[in-house]
């Protein structure tokens, strides 16, 4: 039986997360605290947290989680670089499972974005879309800007100078090195995401859509039955999954 404790339980994700794992035996929710509870007398009745909340509390979540010894998945998105390095910190001391998006289909997608870029070469050109429900607070979204990590990455390039975040007046021819982002919100967009990969005579394009936040919940929870008992370190979906 694996304790869990949710922060963020009454949020959209925070809901979907007690939704789903009342319906998995093998898991037991501990608390469901949120702005106000005590999170740290709920934490000692844990043995991870799930932490969906928003990018300026999950430094706090990683230390608590550290000083009481438990692992930690970490949904939230839109750290700053101080944020992410207190989560390093305490990722020298617990188990975090820290990804971008908890979606099995989303990381068939970063998986697939990587076989793409190295099959395709540079002759294609890179652009990115997301698009988001009118609530999210910060863009790109996580998962987008994983994706765009895998395609500097395979092409070798520092992602700050090559991404451009949409095109606004005269913008000049498009460089080949350039990686386009572009974030749309609107609606109860749950998440949506493509990889469109252009070249001349021919465009190639993967996307995923998600419906239900079920998709997220599932893939947190079996991150959180998985990172129990790990060695101290940061992990992500590609390690719960096998695909590394």
């Amino acid at each position: 039986m694996t304790r869990i404790l949710i922060n963020g339980s009454k949020g959209r994700m925070g809901q979907a997360l007690l939704a789903c794992a009342s319906r998995i035996p093998a898991i037991e929710v501990v608390a469901g605290v949120d702005v106000g509870d005590d999170i740290a007398g709920a934490l000692a009745r844990a043995d991870v947290t799930i932490d969906f909340t928003l990018h300026d509390v999950t430094a706090g979540i990683a230390g608590l989680s550290a000083a009481h010894g438990k692992a930690l998945v970490i949904g939230t998105t839109g750290h700053n670089e101080s944020e992410k390095s207190a989560i390093r910190a305490a990722a020298a001391r617990i188990p975090i499972v820290w990804a971008s998006n908890y979606s099995t289909g989303v990381n068939t997608l970063f998986w697939l974005t990587r076989k793409a870029a190295e099959i395709l070469g540079p002759g294609f050109d890179l652009e990115v879309i997301e698009m988001h429900h009118h609530h999210k607070k910060d863009a790109p979204s996580g998962t987008a800007t994983t994706l765009l990590e895998i395609l500097a990455d395979v092409r070798k390039v520092q992602l700050a100078e090559a991404v451009r975040h949409g095109r606004d007046g005269i913008v000049g021819a498009r460089t080949p090195s350039e990686i386009g982002m572009h974030a749309l919100r609107g609606g109860d967009v749950v998440g949506d995401h493509t990889v469109m990969f252009a070249a001349d005579g021919e465009r190639v394009e993967l996307t995923h859509k998600a419906s239900s936040r079920d998709t997220f919940a599932n893939g947190a929870l079996r991150a959180a039955q998985w990172v129990v008992g790990r060695p101290p370190g940061i992990y992500d979906m590609g390690d719960v999954l096998g695909l590394k």
